[in-house]
């Protein structure tokens, strides 16, 4: 048996679902072969500060990673956004599913230039904070935390005029009614968004070869360096970056962007190379560096 370890969250505990689904599916295995170990987070426990203040996104992994390196679970399940950058040394991301839909939902208006002047908008994402913030200077980011229903619930009740979540989170809880989707041209998603990755101990051989029949190997590669692209720019919980990796014609290539917090000024560029290429991270990361204010480099490794 293999005890896959998960937030206990009801995005997570589908993500979970689907990973043990796609477990059965490829080994022929009875249900009764994967256990999924609900593990409660910091960051499910604390809801009411941004996690940028609280700790960042380790907050969602560190209990998961106690659980794996104690080995009272084989795997982790992540939404691959929500894991920090650098990861300890004995714990290897194996396997990603298929990536689902980058983009942002908004709920609450047809648009941002629906929304009338003013108009509060939840989120806690530095990224998204930006993104609004460049396209309607007078929108007023107001941090949300919680779980989809509970962010539908204080939109509900006046808390803010509209939120924004990921598509993809939306759409495996099956709300992919709620919400229009913004474009990628309009905002960029964060790097990694609509993949669910599959982390293991890294000297756990038997766990990681039946990982492997899971693997989507262009969702792994794209993730791979969109991380890279992280780590490049030396970008914390603070630092609003947007980025998307597609793999075309046997090409890797990046789009992403910076920007200020307030989303006053902001940089984009584009690297493209072989998909297992590190340079192409560092050199974007390089290229986008150069090109950043002051105020823009201050949140990142400049």
């Amino acid at each position: 048996m293999l005890r896959l370890g998960t937030r206990g969250s009801p995005l997570a505990l589908v993500q979970a679902g689907l990973v043990r689904d796609a477990l059965i599916a490829a080994h022929g295995w009875t249900r009764e072969m994967v256990e999924v170990v609900p593990i409660r987070t910091t960051g499910d426990r604390v809801q009411d500060r941004p996690l940028a203040e609280i700790g960042g996104k380790a907050l969602w992994t560190k209990e998961l990673d106690r659980a794996l390196l104690a080995r009272e679970i084989d795997l982790a399940v992540h939404s691959m956004k929500d894991v920090e950058t650098i990861r300890p040394d004995d714990i290897v991301i194996a396997a990603t599913l298929p990536r689902a839909d980058v983009r942002d939902r908004l709920v609450g208006a047809e648009s941002l230039e629906a929304l009338p002047p003013g108009a509060r908008i939840g989120t806690s994402s530095p990224r998204r904070a930006a993104q609004v913030r460049a396209i309607r200077p007078d929108l007023c980011p107001v941090t949300f935390r919680g779980n989809v229903d509970t962010r539908l619930a204080k939109l509900a009740a006046g808390e803010v005029e509209a939120t924004l979540l990921a598509a993809a989170g939306l759409e495996r809880l099956g709300r992919q009614d709620v919400g229009v989707p913004v474009s990628i041209a309009e905002m960029l998603p964060a790097p990694a968004q609509g993949a669910v990755g599959i982390e293991c101990r890294a000297a756990d051989e038997r766990t990681s070869a039946v990982l492997a029949a899971i693997d989507h190997l262009p969702t792994h590669a794209c993730v791979l360096a969109e991380r890279a692209l992280l780590a490049a720019l030396v970008a914390d919980c603070h630092s609003p970056v947007a980025a998307l990796a597609r793999i075309e014609g046997g090409i890797l290539t990046i789009d992403a962007a910076l920007y200020a917090a307030d989303g006053s000024a902001h940089v984009a560029a584009q690297e493209s190379g072989a998909p297992t290429d590190p340079a192409v991270a560092r050199v974007l990361a390089a290229k986008l560096l150069a090109l950043a204010p002051p105020p823009i480099r201050a949140l990142f490794g400049g």
